[in-house]
């Protein structure tokens, strides 16, 4: 190659006027950048503390309950029981049998005046009956006893924020005003949404039941896939001939984790319902769904995660005399730890959110008790929400609300473990 091909070029005199303005207009062109940057992070920072505000300032309300008292005479009360017969084993049956309901409907009555079984909850009379339980010399004497409220009551203990007024709920406001002047009212923290299940009952509801669910259902996903996935992805990356067929599975994996829901779903409703005759609406097919449809993620970020291991580590194993399994479980999994599990924290934190498959295995069915192992029925909090916000009583806004702050925390606790087992054992080199 002649160098007369080539001939010389002029330096470049970065001191003319045409080459200043060119290196101001990068200059300009980079701060242009650099604000973008920045604007899309404030934006989206706006956007999830906007979202975070206004379910805390919705939501709070939910945490907690308003609850009236009711002078209860048990003693002169239609309640024909002695607490002698409470210490049989029929106790259960007993307290059943008597009308609590009633009791709680007349003493309401006679306390407030003919409305006043509107200011306390359809389910109020479970309190009597809960208090004769633990203590039976109640039905000997006269007690107070506080039990929630009815919804308008719980309104009213808001004031004129938020409501649209109508005559019926300005006088129930200056009711409350009454109430609350005379004792008779209070407002705190609501067990009963943290204890109970659902029910048709915006007063009596409880996040609990689905909390539950969740937690079966999530023990049932992790437990199968991430040592399916995991193996899958060790096989696929270490072992597996490089043919055809390994191309098809490794595209079909890829093509899989893309997928809706919804067709996750419908294979769970087809194969583990009508084929294997799992329980409808359980745990343990809620979370074979959803294991299904988070494997092809943890194998993706498995295969890339073993991929970024050194081939100098497998080299170094080797030469000291490991055998290929040795580099394998004493190297390479250990050092590719970390991006597994970054990849299951994605895959856990979809199937956590997910509804649509949930819905199509009968998970959306009405639950009113927790439950108490993997095969029992169950739902879980994103249907749970998704139920509630399309209920008519408009006492269930404030616990949908709340709910989502109960996933939120779940969530956040479940990415959180996940995120400090990942920074332990992460390595460097």
């Amino acid at each position: 190659m002649n160098a007369a091909q080539f001939p010389a070029r002029e330096p470049t005199d970065w001191t003319t006027d045409a080459m200043q303005r060119r290196i101001r207009a990068r200059y300009r062109a980079e701060k242009r950048f650099r604000i973008y940057g920045l604007f899309a992070v404030l934006l989206s920072a706006g956007f999830l503390a906007f979202l975070l505000i206004t379910m805390l300032s919705s939501g709070a309300r939910g945490f907690t309950q308003t609850e009236i008292a009711l002078p209860v005479d048990f003693a002169a009360s239609d309640i024909f029981l002695e607490p002698a017969q409470l210490e049989g084993g029929d106790r259960d049956q007993l307290l059943a049998g008597a009308d609590f309901q009633g009791l709680a409907e007349q003493t309401a009555i006679d306390a407030y005046g003919e409305d006043g079984t509107m200011l306390i909850s359809n389910g109020a009379w479970l309190r009597l009956r809960e208090a004769v339980a633990d203590d039976p010399e109640l039905l000997r004497r006269e007690e107070r006893i506080w039990v929630q409220a009815s919804t308008e009551v719980d309104f009213a203990a808001r004031g004129a924020d938020g409501l649209h007024m109508t005559d019926e709920r300005r006088a129930m406001i200056d009711r409350y005003a009454q109430l609350e002047a005379d004792g008779n009212v209070r407002r705190g923290l609501s067990w009963t949404f943290l204890s109970s299940a659902d029910s048709s009952d915006p007063t009596l509801v409880g996040i609990w039941g689905a909390f539950k669910g969740s937690l079966l259902t999530m023990i049932v996903t992790i437990a199968l896939a991430f040592p399916v996935g995991v193996l899958a992805a060790v096989y696929l990356e270490e072992y597996a001939p490089k043919n055809r067929w390994t191309d098809l599975i490794e595209v079909s994996i890829n093509n899989l984790a893309a997928v809706p829901s919804i067709i996750f779903g419908l294979l769970g409703l087809a194969v583990f319902i009508n084929t294997f005759h799992l329980p409808r609406s359980a745990a343990i097919v809620g979370g074979l769904t959803l294991a299904l449809m988070t494997m092809p993620v943890i194998v993706i970020a498995g295969r890339n995660a073993i991929k970024t291991v050194p081939p100098s580590i497998r080299d170094a194993a080797l030469g000291v005399g490991a055998s290929p399994v040795q580099v394998l479980t004493h190297h390479v999994l250990p050092l590719s730890l970390p991006g597994i599990l970054t990849g299951t924290i994605i895959g856990m934190s979809r199937a956590l959110g997910e509804t649509a498959p949930l819905l199509l295995i009968g998970m959306r069915a009405f639950v009113p008790s927790p439950p108490s192992g993997f095969t029992d029925a169950a739902t879980v909090l994103p249907v749970q929400i998704f139920l509630w916000s399309d209920e008519l009583d408009p006492g269930f806004v404030e616990k949908t609300s709340a709910a989502i702050i109960v996933l939120l925390v779940f969530l956040l606790a479940m990415n959180g473990i996940a995120i400090w087992l990942r920074n332990k054992y992460e390595q460097r080199w």
